[in-house]
């Protein structure tokens, strides 16, 4: 079997506008398994919340937080 003489895309049977790896091409194969890899990957970090699907640090962690009241209380006229 020569597989130098299959293409590395192959057009589907049921829908003439789609197109599928061929796994008979070592190139389309390994492009099978990596698609697949990728993905189990990806599924693997969305369920861990981790890498790109961390979430985001709290705000409040880093920055400083002010709590002011307005007017301050050495602005109020006398008396009052």
């Amino acid at each position: 079997m020569h597989h130098d003489d299959e293409p590395v895309f192959k057009r589907s049977k049921w829908d003439t506008n789609r197109y599928y790896y061929n796994p008979r091409n070592p190139i389309g194969l390994a492009l099978i398994v990596i698609t697949l890899l990728f993905g189990a990957i990806m599924m693997i970090l969305m369920a861990n919340r981790a890498g790109p699907f961390k979430p985001a640090p709290d705000p409040t962690s880093w920055t400083l937080r002010y709590d002011y009241s307005w007017p301050p209380p050495s602005s109020s006229p006398p008396g009052h």
